[in-house]
């Protein structure tokens, strides 16, 4: 049964008996709808004795890649975790499977960053003799390599991938074009892709200029790309926590590391305002301090 046959009664259970807020209960609901949408996109065979943590920590950076705010990504955590507890409490669940998501934090944590040579060891993790492994190493390429959020990945088009000028045309937030530069070896190893992978597949109806393609031939999902993303850092034995954003982050570290002006970085990520750009100064300056730390005698 679907999440949202249960909403009623939860709507009378936080009016009659918590005594909510219309605005809290009109929050809570619209919460649970979200996550309700997410699992029947993403998750159609799941029911709501089958939903684990696993599904809460991709829902959360499923908002994290819409650029949800971490206040609301927090305030949607605490709609989704009273709705599970009211159902543990009337029995209907006997755990709350969301009871140990952790709530973002509200301060501004540095992101993540990879070095050089753990996105190596990630692709070195590829196997290149699957299919599967081909179209991988094309979009680990393509992620680091332009520093894409991984919906913009997701709908990349063949008509918007330029080689012979060396650019792509990337759809970012509010339907807003921009076009980036591609390296070579992403170039080299989406060619290597298109040809011989993706043109032996056969391919739904309506979808035969999406790029990146799961075997049945359908668009390749945001938690798909995640799910790749978190296989290969485990073989590539990496410790830190690794989602699809942390090549864009690392993409736009490593260039202002090597001398990038943050307005063309800005430019590059299809930021609006060089604000958000501007936490890529401070890791560097973090990075700095840490090696200051390490080697300086006054320190």
């Amino acid at each position: 049964m679907p999440l949202s046959a249960y909403l009623p009664i939860f709507k009378a259970y936080l009016k009659l008996e918590k005594g909510s807020a219309d605005s809290t209960i009109t929050s809570y609901l619209r919460d649970v709808g979200k996550f309700n949408e997410y699992l029947t996109e993403y998750y159609p065979d799941v029911d709501l004795n089958t939903i684990t943590l696993d599904h809460g920590v991709t829902f959360v950076g499923y908002l994290m890649d819409l650029g949800v705010g971490v206040a609301t990504q927090s305030r949607t955590l605490s709609g989704l975790k009273a709705f599970f507890t009211f159902l543990r409490i009337e029995n209907i669940l006997k755990d709350n499977p969301l009871a140990l998501l952790d709530h973002p934090k509200s301060s501004r944590k540095l992101p993540a960053v990879l070095s050089i040579s753990e996105i190596d060891a990630m692709i070195n993790a590829i196997d290149h003799s699957y299919a599967e492994g081909v179209r991988n190493r094309a979009i680990i390429e393509t992620l680091y390599g332009c520093g894409l959020r991984v919906s913009e990945l997701t709908n990349l088009k063949i008509s918007g991938f330029y080689p012979e000028i060396q650019f792509i045309r990337v759809v970012g937030k509010g339907n807003k074009e921009r076009l980036i530069p591609i390296n070579e070896s992403a170039i080299k190893h989406i060619l290597i892709y298109l040809s011989q992978i993706r043109q032996h597949q056969k391919i739904k109806e309506g979808k035969e200029d999406f790029l990146f393609l799961n075997r049945r031939g359908n668009p390749l999902s945001r938690v798909m790309i995640f799910y790749i993303v978190k296989d290969l850092a485990q073989k590539a034995g990496i410790q830190k926590t690794v989602s699809p954003h942390t090549f864009r982050h690392s993409f736009a570290t490593h260039l202002y590391e090597g001398g990038a002006d943050l307005r063309i970085i800005q430019d590059m990520l299809g930021h609006e305002s060089i604000t958000t750009t501007e936490i890529y100064a401070k890791v560097e300056q973090t990075h700095l301090r840490a090696v200051m730390e390490r080697f300086h005698p006054r320190f």
